[in-house]
């Protein structure tokens, strides 16, 4: 038996033992107990997905239990290197998820239910990318999908928005599955069989293989989170348990991402070049709007809700870039650009699950999401900003994190990709490096407003004022995806080797213990020069700044004129939405704000002014254009259905005879 063998075995038992735990283990030690189940079971996904991606072997049967009559057959788990890669994923981030679930579940979360939907959502994430054939892999999909959707529900009696975000959820997740199903039900039909290497050696093409793409890039697109099949991404993550957010933004929405790679790179790996096109717009399209939406809202976990749109974005534009330039034969810089498609997906699942993390603690301590309501949480919850800080940088794509080497790796691919043969080229890698420029220019700023006005100045509330540091479980998961943040960036070179073995890339070198040679386009990434770099420029100015503060001791002085004392109340300080404002209005076409201005007058004055209140609302336009309108419709239609639906057994009955000779004629036709 092969170590995959083992870890494919393991996984299902480990399951089973936690859900048995679920229901047995009392409340007051059920956390502990069933979140370090689920946690050994996201490890035993990492040491699974870390064999295969070496190389080894392995593939199960595992029997499906139905009711007599529907035969079914047994799910076959068989991970080649790619989907060792998004196994790795999937069960290192359900790993932290759980372990800092151990000490934040409570109420509904820590319930039976919750970790047993919990335990099922890390099992279905971690089957997906080991199906080898559509019927498992859509099975092992339905489960992720159900079972993130009763952790969604966790809270739904105490909040009606949690009723709201997963009515959209549950939509947008299973319109995703039917798109799946008719997509591979078409290719089924076309290759005369299920199985993954059935469908890849068919060579499908055609009008067959067209419309399969459609249908499964629309379907994975939905989970992806890519625009305008967003939606469910900024209602659903700010109100489902923050482990549980974690959870389904750094590793879920891979799927969508795997999803994509596995069609065009092995079940239809000769499509035209208009599917790359498609792509492409998706991705810079969801890059651009899932920031700039981040830049200007003040919803801690609603920011980082459309900065996931933002990154899978990022993703499926460098898969777009890496199609184009193989079909225009520069293959070398294609497996550039396919190497980064890997590099953004390993970077983001280790700093957005620390993200996540991190609000959730703040979450906790405080009571609030809305960053104009926080600050000054850098004293109380040191580590909590430590953490969030560093994973900041990771998604600023600022040196030594990860988020740095993988958005390098894909402007390299962009920078030296070669147009003057290919008119096509000439103008989509000009259009691409601009809009990843600009993305990274509004995720800075995104970044800089999220940490500084959460963590900094003087707090804006007494929730804020009154905050604790996070459990000690809480502060561990936190640490160890910290960790995975820097590790990824400051050993690009053994990371991205492996990556792009994964994926059958060349040209990707290691350099030394750390260093990444990319020869196909002459460029060296050296970390510890980075380091030296940053040290460098940060010494002299901690070394000054610990002079200054030893020299003269900190005191707080109050005067009554405020000149030499506490200057600053935090009525006088920036909001999440003062500092957001200048991009309000330079975007204000896109973000099509509403605003609201009273001026109220002292009594029989006009001129002098008593109090002065400004309202702004900012909304998602791609749900109030079309989404809302077309609910609308469907709202009337049922309506008018409901004269139709009148109770009456003769209609009824009128109905089924009519469909029945509806269906003899057909057949006798």
């Amino acid at each position: 038996m092969t170590t995959v063998e083992a870890g494919l075995l393991l996984q299902p038992a480990l399951a089973g033992v936690a859900v048995v735990a679920a229901f047995v283990v009392p409340a007051r030690s059920r956390s502990v107990v069933v979140g370090s189940l689920a946690a050994a079971l996201g490890v035993a996904g990492v040491v699974t997905g870390l064999a295969a991606m070496g190389g080894a072997g392995g593939s199960v049967e595992l029997p499906v239990a139905l009711p007599p009559g529907l035969p079914l057959e047994p799910l076959l788990l068989a991970p080649d290197r790619l989907g060792g890669v998004f196994l790795a994923v999937a069960g290192g981030v359900g790993a932290l998820a759980a372990l800092y679930g151990v000490g934040y579940a409570s109420g509904p979360a820590a319930s039976r239910t919750g970790w047993t939907a919990f335990v099922l959502f890390l099992l279905g994430m971690q089957w997906v990318p080991v199906a080898a054939d559509a019927m498992s892999f859509l099975l092992a999909w339905e489960l992720m999908a159900i079972a993130s959707t009763v952790l969604l529900l966790a809270e739904h009696r105490h909040r009606a928005e949690v009723r709201s975000a997963a009515l959209w959820y549950a939509v947008m997740t299973h319109l995703s599955f039917l798109l799946l199903l008719v997509g591979f039900a078409v290719l089924a039909a076309a290759a005369g069989g299920t199985g993954f290497d059935t469908l890849a050696a068919a060579r499908i093409d055609g009008s067959a293989a067209g419309v399969a793409f459609v249908l499964l890039a629309a379907g994975f697109g939905a989970k992806a989170g890519l625009v305008p099949l967003h939606v469910w991404l900024p209602r659903a993550h700010p109100e489902a348990p923050s482990h549980v957010s974690a959870a389904m933004s750094a590793a879920m929405v891979k799927m969508g991402v795997y999803g994509l790679l596995l069609v065009v790179l092995r079940l239809l790996p000769e499509g035209p070049r208009w599917w790359a096109l498609v792509l492409l717009v998706l991705g810079t399209a969801s890059a651009l709007y899932g920031i700039l939406q981040a830049s200007v809202t003040s919803d801690l976990k609603r920011l980082l809700a459309y900065s996931t749109t933002e990154n899978a974005g990022l993703m499926v534009t460098a898969l777009a870039v890496a199609l184009l330039l193989a079909a225009a034969g520069q293959r070398q810089v294609a497996d550039v650009a396919l190497t980064a498609v890997l590099l953004l997906v390993v970077s983001h699942a280790a700093f957005k699950t620390v993200l996540f993390l991190g609000a959730g603690s703040v979450l906790r301590a405080t009571g609030e999401r809305d960053l104009d309501r926080l600050g000054g949480l850098g004293r109380t919850m040191p580590t909590t900003a430590a953490t969030f800080g560093v994973a900041a940088l990771g998604a600023a794509a600022l040196p030594v994190t990860s988020g740095f080497v993988a958005e390098w790796v894909l402007l390299q691919s962009l920078i030296h990709g070669d147009g003057r043969s290919d008119r096509l080229l000439a103008v989509t890698l000009p259009i691409t490096v601009a809009v990843v420029a600009l993305t990274a220019g509004l995720a800075l700023l995104t970044f800089v407003k999220a940490y500084g006005i959460a963590f900094s100045a003087r707090p804006r509330s007494e929730s804020a004022a009154l905050a604790q540091e996070a459990a000690p479980s809480m502060r561990a998961a936190v640490l160890l995806g910290t960790a995975a943040v820097l590790a990824l960036g400051l050993l690009p070179g053994p990371v991205a080797d492996r990556l792009a073995a994964a994926v059958g890339a060349r040209g990707i070198e290691p350099v030394g213990l750390f260093g990444l040679d990319l020869p196909a386009v002459d460029a060296l990434l050296d970390p510890v020069a980075l380091v030296l770099l940053a040290g460098a420029v940060a010494l002299p100015l901690a070394v000054v700044g610990l002079r200054a503060a030893a020299r003269r001791p900190r005191r707080d002085v109050e005067l009554a004129w405020g000149c030499g004392g506490v200057r600053v109340s935090p009525r006088m300080q920036y909001t999440a939405t003062s500092y957001a404002e200048p991009l309000v209005r330079v975007f204000d076409d896109a973000l099509r704000p509403s605003r609201d201005l009273q001026v109220s007058h002292a009594e029989e004055s006009r001129y002098l002014v008593q109090r002065v209140e400004f309202r702004q609302q900012l909304s998602d336009v791609v749900e109030d254009r079309a989404y809302l309108p077309a609910a609308r419709r469907l709202g009337r239609v049922g309506v008018l259905a409901r004269r139709v639906q009148n109770g009456s057994i003769h209609r009824y009955l009128a109905f089924s005879f009519a469909a029945l000779v509806v269906v003899l004629l057909v057949v006798t036709w």
